[in-house]
């Protein structure tokens, strides 16, 4: 269905190519994943697949991609839509009507497809992937979860055979993302249709994929069985992680797999005590009666909390449980409809911009939003004038956070971890006593998100309050000592990850899911199975 003959991209200006020499056979009703490092060229190696690459980036194709037999260099996207359907990793900036049905039917009219035609197909992707409830909704009133299947059934009406996915599931929380993914099987298993999707987060998808493509960072490729490309990579979930601590063979991709073989491992280990939460710090931030108010929405609801020094809360909660409003609303410039928050007894709202950054630094979701100058040394010199720092304060800690960028390199031009430690290190000059992020995983690859587990707890030791905001749960597993989840607005949990985590199967990490309770990282168990004693799971 799909084959790639030495394909190689190099887009101008770049030294080397983002993919090289890449070759590749994807047979029909197939689900092929791909994996690679932050900035492996997983989105380029999918836009060659519909010619996005190069029609729309540009730069140098060589090889040959051919795809039911077309070539996709002498067709641009437009022409392939009937055979190829691509969802982006933002379904919602791909939307260009107002309402699922009409987002659904958009497709067709551009192919000029018979209105009798198009109402039959619109019904039956309704229905297809479970979303009937929802024809009549405005897209921008949807939840991350439910807007990506509209994505997806609004490329499908145009009745392709080849259906691919960048990241689907980096934006959404776990129950959202299985359903997502649910439907995808769906149309693999159901319709025959082939499907190649990219994921970081390997412990939601590699279970369901028929085969992988490994990125190296260099953009040469392997592909094969998984299980067998997973026993000497170095991006791998935990549950695969586990299974090669374990010396398990052929390793486990699912949790049902792992857990039928983990006798071994939890007879040589004594349940945990929960961990004690530390709460002896000062209190950094205290917030209380916060509301956040959208017209008749209430996105957040009479939420009190403090945030110690020294420690490290991580915010959970669905797509839409208020989580954004919330940090926001904190920051001091988000909408605030009631309630109060003090950092060293002043409110950030209360203050101009420049000295509320120095009582509390937030990065967003997307950390290249606050990056608008041509380099990063200029970004640096900027951060340190905002922040009244000495010259070279910024530079300094974007070292200390991340080595090896280039003064000289364009933000727009840095990896994802790249990007997010320098916004990070902007924030940083400041000094401010609390720290709040957004969703600061996303997009990252496994060794780059324990590099940055390391740096979220540095902060920490430091002496700031730490808040992360996430839907990653091997993130909260691995730096968090306090837990809170939001739901429609309300706090409705507040304890240790020990209590919170494992309290819910959506949130428990894979460690707790296959090993029991209190067993959250694979960390825990190499320390305790390589020191021999059956103990208490340290953190």
């Amino acid at each position: 269905m799909i084959s790639f003959d030495r394909v190689s991209v190099t887009y101008h200006g770049a030294a080397h190519p983002t993919i090289r020499d890449v070759t590749l056979e994807i047979g029909e009703g197939e689900l092929w994943l791909v994996a690679g490092p932050t900035g492996s060229g997983k989105t380029t190696l999918l836009r060659t697949i519909n010619g996005l690459v190069p029609h729309f980036t540009g730069g140098l194709l060589s090889g040959t991609v051919r795809v039911a037999g077309r070539n996709p260099r002498d067709h641009p996207p437009r022409e392939l839509a009937d055979l190829v359907g691509f969802v982006a990793q933002d379904p919602a900036h791909g939307f260009v009507t107002d309402t699922v049905e009409e987002e659904l039917a958009y497709a067709m009219e551009q192919l000029a497809v018979p209105p009798a035609v198009m109402r039959t197909r619109v019904e039956e992707t309704l229905d297809l992937l479970g979303i009937a409830d929802l024809r009549g909704r405005p897209l921008r009133d949807l939840s991350g979860g439910q807007q990506q299947r509209v994505a997806i059934g609004s490329v499908l009406t145009a009745g392709p055979r080849i259906l691919v996915l960048d990241e689907p599931t980096s934006a959404l929380d776990p129950t959202a993302a299985e359903e997502v993914l649910a439907a995808i099987l769906r149309l693999v298993h159901d319709l025959g249709m082939t499907v190649v999707l990219a994921e970081h987060r390997l412990e939601r998808a590699v279970q369901y994929a028929d085969r992988l493509i490994q990125l190296s960072a260099d953009g040469m490729a392997r592909s094969g069985d998984p299980q067998a490309l997973l026993a000497d990579g170095d991006i791998v979930p935990p549950v695969v992680e586990l299974g090669r601590l374990a010396g398990w063979e052929p390793l486990p991709l699912s949790i049902r797999d792992a857990r039928g073989r983990a006798s071994d491992i939890r007879d040589r280990l004594v349940r945990p005590l929960t961990a004690e939460r530390r709460g002896d710090g000062p209190i950094a931030m205290a917030a209380s009666g916060v509301s956040v108010r959208y017209g008749s929405i209430v996105a957040v609801r009479d939420v009190s909390v403090d945030l110690r020094e020294g420690e490290v809360t991580v915010l959970m909660g669905r797509n839409g449980s208020g989580k954004s409003s919330l940090l926001w609303a904190l920051r001091g410039v988000g909408r605030r409809s009631a309630g109060r928050v003090l950092v060293g007894g002043v409110d950030p709202a209360s203050v101009g911009d420049d000295d509320a950054r120095r009582l509390v630094g937030l990065v967003p979701q997307a950390p290249g939003d606050l990056l608008y100058l041509e380099t990063v040394a200029a970004e640096c010199e900027r951060a340190d004038l905002d922040a009244g720092a000495s010259a070279g304060t910024t530079r300094t800690l974007l070292d200390e956070l991340q080595e090896g960028i280039r003064s000289d390199a364009h933000p727009r031009d840095l990896s994802e971890g790249q990007r997010l430690a320098l916004v990070l290190a902007i924030q940083l000059a400041a000094a401010p006593a609390a720290i709040l992020l957004d969703e600061p995983t996303r997009g990252l690859d496994y060794p780059t998100k324990r590099r940055f587990a390391g740096i979220l707890r540095t902060l920490a030791r430091s002496g700031h309050a730490v808040l992360v905001a996430t839907h990653d749960v091997e993130l909260a597993a691995s730096v968090a000592e306090r837990v809170l989840v939001l739901a429609a607005g309300d706090l409705v949990a507040d304890g240790s990850p020990e209590e919170v985590l494992t309290a819910s199967p959506a949130l428990a990490p894979q460690v707790a899911k296959v090993i029991g309770p209190g067993w959250l990282t694979v960390d825990q168990i190499r320390e305790a199975m390589l020191s021999g004693v059956k103990a208490e799971a340290g953190r």
